[in-house]
């Protein structure tokens, strides 16, 4: 167990980048104005969490990180975004950390197709120490609201084109709410600002099928596995808006939330407005995950 000063000492530790391969700072890293990041948001990224010093769902990770590039056709090399991952990690110190990765097509002159020659990408990671600003709501519940989806229609890459779901998170907040759910014209729930939505009606655990319209949440996958160990089923199956008084219980998943259980949607309880039994099993279930996880040499 980490002492709590040793945590603090952590928090006041500036984050340790690596910008294509250079170890410094993160404050110290320089950008051009005229990297297509910057100008068209043409780039990815991803965020992994650490426990222990270790990176959580790794390979996982870096297949997501694969399968965006090829989707965006940006010819960055994963061996070497892989191992800078790791070295950055083991530079840092840090043992409780959240590790962000970001890709981009590179410097070029500004025109909106894609430059010819292609430019050499560019390629942020940074470290930083983790806090989790979540742990209160997994003991008390959630409270989110719904709201309008203004995404493009490419929301399984996971691209840094993120305004409407900045604007998203933005209304949660002014609401005083832990996050905000996703709806189409049609009233349909597909995940929330920066997670996937669960939920749960007579023991089954159901989330939306993916498509174009839904990131592909590593957390997702693991929930998949964990419902299996603790003999749940699961379906893939949307839900709708107008169901909500219907659900016996929501929950919210993603790489620095990890499972958040919500009690209320736009001020109505779901269930009887307390955690159900079903997400306080998986999120009984994540946590032995990750101590054998932080267990293992």
């Amino acid at each position: 167990m980490i002492h709590p000063s040793e945590i603090a000492k952590m928090f006041e530790q500036e984050p340790l980048a690596c910008w294509n391969g250079e170890r410094l700072p993160l404050s110290e890293v320089r950008v051009s104005v005229l990297d297509r990041g910057f100008l068209f948001g043409d780039a990815i990224y991803e965020v992994i969490r650490v426990y222990s010093g270790k990176p959580f769902l790794f390979q996982d990770h870096l297949n997501r990180i694969q399968r965006n590039l090829e989707k965006m056709s940006l010819p960055a090399d994963l061996g070497s975004i892989q191992r800078w991952i790791e070295e950055t990690i083991s530079a840092s110190g840090f043992v409780e950390a959240s590790v962000y990765i970001h890709v981009t097509r590179g410097v070029a002159p500004r025109t909106h197709r894609f430059p010819d020659p292609p430019p050499t990408p560019n390629v942020l990671i940074y470290v930083a120490a983790f806090h989790d600003s979540y742990s209160q709501f997994r003991h008390s519940g959630a409270s989110v609201v719904v709201v309008p989806d203004q995404r493009w229609k490419r929301c399984d890459i996971k691209s840094v084109n993120l305004l409407a779901n900045c604007f998203a998170s933005e209304m949660a907040h002014q609401q005083g709410c832990a996050e905000a759910l996703l709806s189409d014209d049609s009233g349909k729930l597909s995940e929330g600002s920066r997670s996937s939505l669960f939920g749960v009606k007579d023991s089954v655990v159901l989330t939306a099928p993916l498509g174009e319209n839904i990131l592909p949440g590593i957390t997702r996958r693991l929930i998949q596995q964990l419902c299996e160990e603790c003999q749940l089923e699961m379906r893939e199956e949307t839900i709708h808006q107008s169901q909500l008084d219907e659900i016996d219980e929501l929950f919210l998943t993603a790489t620095t939330m990890e499972i958040l259980p919500v009690t209320r949607v736009d001020d109505q309880p779901i269930g009887d407005g307390q955690i159900g039994p079903v997400s306080r099993q998986l999120v009984d279930a994540y946590q032995k995950h990750i101590e054998r996880f932080r267990n293992e040499t």
